[in-house]
């Protein structure tokens, strides 16, 4: 049984590994094809001519303009003879301009034959061969981007069902958790599995050609593998299950992607019996197949960054200051905040480096309340900075604002995002801000700092090898695809360090195999990536409930003042932030709030800074507080119950809560109403 285990999970391991690899290639493959024709054609000048068959033309190049002429006036007037109705003569002036153009093409048509039976070579064929490979890989990704999608989360979520990793607000521990957790889980993937199966049913019986109808058939067998899944677990509790039958906490330990299809199974199956309504929402996942697909890499580089020692390096520059654990952690907010701004959303950068963080936190002593509080707002500073896609977004929905007066005014609140941070971190403090001196601590600070040296150099290395050869620079839009090249580079680095060290003291190469290395990052990708994109597809579900009961979100236009209009767009900013994730909200917003805050005299850079606070505030808020739940995800649910035994009163008990809340509070305060009341 074990060996079987075994054996499934080493397969979903290469599976997963392959699509992710895919996507990079599919990715990349685009700029490597589109250097490759600059590079053909300054080899060969018409390579253009040579990288496609061989022309092989049937026209005539040397035609008689004017025999051709009397020919074509010949027919004409035999054709039309004894038609009175018809009373236009030949037009030969027209007729001869027509031949001419004819003429100009085909001897363009010889002219390129001639050249390509002179200069193709072998060499040629050789090199439009590698091109054209490219070429059919780039064409062969964006075709089958939906497909490789399904396919990543459904393996995903798969494991992560199996591993009970999903994304729920509390753990199971007894019977009756595990019973009612995986009783629903089994409920959602059948109703997901039949509405998927209906709706591709229904498409044939209708008539309907489905575009890509393999979606919806990996989707019902993925989601009927879930259930059973589900159904497996459900009939075979481990003994280690206490006997605690609180239904309460029992419902806590249900996921929250599993709610949502319940909810949807309610909705389309009993109220309206609308069999394929929870696939037709489910599958709007594939409108935003590239940002999905981001996500899962983002997630990946994560879990390689994990791997390696670079973190630990990174920290290990500021340990010879004997920095206290709030100093550190506010050096932690100014680091993360950079993934952030290229992932675009702070529950990504939780996913992908949230483990880090806490991990380097709790090394050097920090306590658990702390380093939970800090992993859980590690990106919520981030977001306003350059080049984050979700500004991007914003100025593509507005015509109001543009994307660099927004990260102008972006990269302000993120200073006094830090600056609030800090105060409270400092007002809070446990231990003594005493420090060695300066003299004391630079020179081993720098020593420290040499081990970053190759580091550096490998992503220089890879920045100038992907900007000369491919033309392509690290930005939002290739982030995901170039920083896991980069991650593996050093990780191969590491991997040969550790070979010559060990090579050095035993004499002999025999460390980790490397294998072992990927497979962990994989596996720890796979568990993440289920986890959080099951949850984003199934966001779509209930969009789906509202639209279809009529329902519809408005906002009131008339306000007394413009103080008590931002009021109230901030209530309804924190809610919308805690409920949906920050790309569905910020269409919703662009629809209904914006409009209102201009109409009220709220300055369009003033209300978007404020709302991207505002969002970041909803996700650290209870009940929901999604980046909490995140983060309990990636760094264990036993470190968040031995957190909550810390503590000799309220705030540092509830800490990890409190202090989010008042760093993300009072920044969106001063923000929201400090240009008013200045004003």
């Amino acid at each position: 049984m074990i060996a079987a285990q075994n054996k499934l999970s080493k397969g979903l391991s290469i599976s997963v590994l392959l699509l992710l690899l895919l996507t990079v290639l599919a990715g990349t493959s685009e700029n490597i094809n589109a250097q490759l024709l600059k590079l053909g054609v300054s080899i060969w000048d018409n390579y253009f001519i040579l990288r496609g068959e061989a022309p092989s033309p049937s026209c005539d190049p040397n035609v008689n303009i004017e025999n051709r002429l009397n020919e074509l006036e010949t027919r004409f007037n035999s054709e039309n003879k004894g038609f009175s109705l018809i009373e236009d003569e030949f037009d030969r002036e027209s007729s001869r301009v027509s031949l001419i153009k004819q003429l100009k093409v085909c001897q363009k048509k010889h002219q390129n034959a001639e050249i390509f039976a002179q200069e193709y070579s072998t060499s040629v064929a050789a090199f439009s061969k590698l091109e054209s490979a490219f070429a059919k890989i780039s064409l062969f990704s964006i075709n089958h981007q939906k497909t490789i999608l399904i396919l990543l989360l459904m393996l995903c979520a798969n494991y992560a069902t199996w591993r009970t990793e999903h994304i729920a607000f509390r753990s199971i521990h007894s019977k009756m958790d595990h019973f009612v957790s995986y009783s629903a889980q089994l409920i959602a993937a059948a109703s997901l599995s039949l509405s998927s199966l209906y709706f591709f049913i229904g498409s044939y019986s209708s008539g309907t050609k489905l575009s890509s109808p393999q979606l919806l058939i990996i989707l019902s067998l993925g989601s009927a593998v879930m259930a059973a899944i589900s159904l497996y677990r459900l009939v075979t509790a481990p003994n280690s299950l206490t006997q605690n039958k609180q239904i309460f906490h029992s419902l806590l330990t249900v996921p929250i992607h599993t709610w949502m299809l319940i909810a949807a199974a309610y909705h389309f199956l009993i109220n309206e019996q609308h069999l394929p309504g929870i696939a037709v929402y489910f599958t709007q996942i594939f409108h935003l197949t590239n940002l999905h697909l981001s996500i899962a890499l983002y997630i990946w580089v994560g879990m390689l960054l994990k791997e390696t020692l670079l973190p630990a390096k990174l920290f290990a520059v500021f340990t010879p200051w004997k920095l206290p654990p709030e100093l550190l952690a506010c050096v932690a907010i100014l680091l993360m905040a950079v993934p952030t701004a290229y992932t675009g959303a702070s529950g990504i950068i939780i996913i992908a480096m949230g483990a880090v963080a806490y991990q380097e936190l709790r090394r050097i002593g920090t306590r658990r309340q702390l380093a939970l509080a800090v992993t859980a707002m590690t990106g919520s500073s981030g977001v306003v900075l350059r080049p984050c896609l979700l500004v991007v977004g914003i100025a593509i929905l507005n015509k109001e604002v543009l994307s660099d007066e927004l990260f102008y005014w972006g990269s302000r609140v993120f200073m006094l995002t830090l600056l609030v941070f800090c105060f409270f971190v400092l007002l809070t403090k446990q231990s003594s801000l005493k420090m060695p001196s300066f003299s004391e601590s630079l020179k081993p600070s720098l020593n420290q700092a040499k081990a970053l040296i190759p580091y550096a150099f490998i992503f220089f290395a890879f920045m100038l090898i992907f900007g000369f050869f491919l033309n392509s620079y690290l930005d939002e839009f290739s982030a995901p695809i170039l920083l896991p090249i980069i991650l593996i580079g050093i990780v191969l680095y590491e991997h040969k360090v550790r070979l010559r060290e060990h090579s050095i003291v035993s004499g002999s190469a025999n460390p980790t195999k490397l294998s072992a290395t990927f497979d962990k990052s994989v596996r720890h990708s796979a568990v993440q990536i289920g986890a959080l994109l099951m949850l984003m597809a199934c966001s779509f579900t209930v969009g789906g409930i509202i639209e279809r009961s009529g329902g519809s979100i408005s906002f009131p236009e008339g306000f007394d003042s413009t103080i008590l209009a931002m009021l109230a767009i901030v209530v309804f900013l924190v809610f919308i932030g805690m409920i949906m994730d920050p790309f569905g909200a910020l269409i919703l917003v662009s629809g209904i709030v914006a409009p209102v805050a201009y109409q009220q005299g709220i300055e369009p850079i003033h209300f978007w800074m404020t709302c991207l606070v505002a969002f970041e505030l909803g996700y650290l808020t209870p009940p929901v507080s999604l980046n909490h739940l995140l983060t309990k995800q990636v760094v264990g649910s036993h470190e968040v119950e031995l957190a909550l035994k810390e503590g000799h009163n309220f705030y540092y008990r509830h800490e990890r809560i409190l202090l989010p809340l008042l760093v993300m509070s009072t920044t969106l305060i001063i923000v929201a109403f400090g240009p008013l009341i200045l004003q």
